[in-house]
């Protein structure tokens, strides 16, 4: 490379190098890396298309470009992901939040003026903190606790709540088969692993091969959890109070609601992500 490139240069450098190696998104891919190296958003690397790359800089792309070629997800590779307009540091230990997932936030906001102003949420599953930290920013007067069976994963999402100075939220090391808190809570929220062991295989290399195995399949049909959730609800939920479950796609929130149907809840709802898809389904106890 040039000892003189500008932005721009890299811009379409890194497109035509993407694009050769079959990438879905070769652009996307390189702009990816100057955003965040940069620290700026994807229209400043266009006004700023003539400003030099320095080689520092261009040392630290290569070596990211060089991880990417692996298909290491680009989350992982720069340490941040987005989540509800929010900056979250991720790393192997947590899985990469997903737009549809915000989705839980909007529902989370929308129904807890009905149960009370100073709702106690808990978040099962809590990851890198992205669902547990931005409903305790989002609804300040909220406590909110964070649970999941990884040390590693609460260290990541201690960070996180440091970061985003959320001062109502805690972290709590716990595995929801084994233990469960000993109070009750007005929103119990989970983005629970719901990937069928038969179909681990089959997911894409970025996802398959990087992000923790234990966030993504529970090692059986992908209703452990919510089966664990049924059984758990009536310990761990206040009369009124509100579950709020992620789940997949085709025909897995049919089989989740019929979970819970099945133990005599029928207050249940299912919402659908931007993409027509049922994504969420709620039960009010």
């Amino acid at each position: 490379m040039s000892e003189t490139w500008q932005l721009i240069d890299f811009i379409k450098w890194g497109e035509q190098y993407f694009t050769e190696r079959e990438f879905e998104n070769p652009k996307g891919e390189i702009e990816w890396f100057l955003c965040s190296l940069l620290k700026c958003n994807r229209l400043d690397i266009y006004l700023r298309y003539d400003e030099p790359i320095s080689r520092k800089n261009r040392k630290i792309l290569r070596s990211w470009i060089k991880r990417r070629l692996n298909r290491e997800p680009l989350q992982y590779i720069t340490g941040s992901c987005e989540f509800y307009g929010r900056e979250f540091y991720v790393n192997s230990d947590v899985l990469i939040p997903r737009p549809e997932t915000e989705r839980l936030i909007d529902i989370a906001i929308e129904k807890y003026k009905k149960i009370n102003n100073n709702p106690s949420i808990l978040d099962i599953g809590s990851g890198s903190g992205c669902i547990a930290i931005t409903i305790a920013l989002e609804i300040p007067q909220s406590f909110v606790l964070g649970i999941d069976c990884s040390p590693n994963a609460n260290i990541t999402a201690k960070k996180n709540s440091l970061k985003l100075s959320a001062k109502n939220v805690s972290f709590l090391d716990m595995d929801i088969f084994k233990n469960f808190p000993s109070e009750n809570f007005d929103i119990v929220i989970s983005n629970p692993p719901y990937i069928p062991k038969n179909e681990f295989n089959s997911l894409m290399k970025d996802v398959r091969d990087f992000e923790p195995e234990i966030a993504l399949t529970d090692n059986k049909d992908g209703l452990n959890f919510y089966q664990r959730y049924a059984d758990l609800s009536k310990n761990l939920i206040k009369e009124n109070g509100l579950l709020i479950l992620e789940v997949g796609r085709d025909n897995h929130p049919f089989e989740v609601k019929n979970i819970f149907k099945e133990r005599g809840h029928n207050n249940i709802c299912t919402y659908d992500d931007f993409n027509g898809d049922t994504r969420v389904i709620t039960v009010r106890f």
